[in-house]
């Protein structure tokens, strides 16, 4: 999956052109999936790639894009600030969502 200019390009070319249909929340210990009224815990989930985006002029712009896959099937979207904006979270979901393994492929 090639990352695209934008944060909204590269949405856009997860849900059309890869399936990454749904959007998640970030919850202290969960993603949540408001659509299906699911959560799911960090062993639920699979972190398929990680884009980050800087603001050119303002740091508070900074954003992490996860394209995600549930154990149920689901393919997904989250987006989270990194930084300043960054929330809280559990250690296990930091883990999940940090791992090096996490990276987009370059095409």
């Amino acid at each position: 999956m090639k990352q695209k200019g934008t944060l909204s390009e590269t949405i856009n070319m997860l849900r059309i052109e890869e399936g990454y249909g749904e959007d998640f929340n970030l919850l202290d210990e969960q993603l949540e999936l408001k659509s299906q009224n699911e959560r799911f815990g960090h062993d639920e989930f699979t972190v398929d790639a990680v884009y980050r985006f800087e603001g050119m002029s303002n740091p508070d712009d900074n954003s992490i894009l996860y394209a995600i896959t549930t154990s149920s099937g689901h393919k997904g979207v989250l987006v989270d600030g990194y930084g300043y904006s960054s929330g809280q979270i559990s250690d296990e979901m930091m883990k999940k969502l940090n791992a090096k393994r996490n990276r987009p492929t370059s095409e």
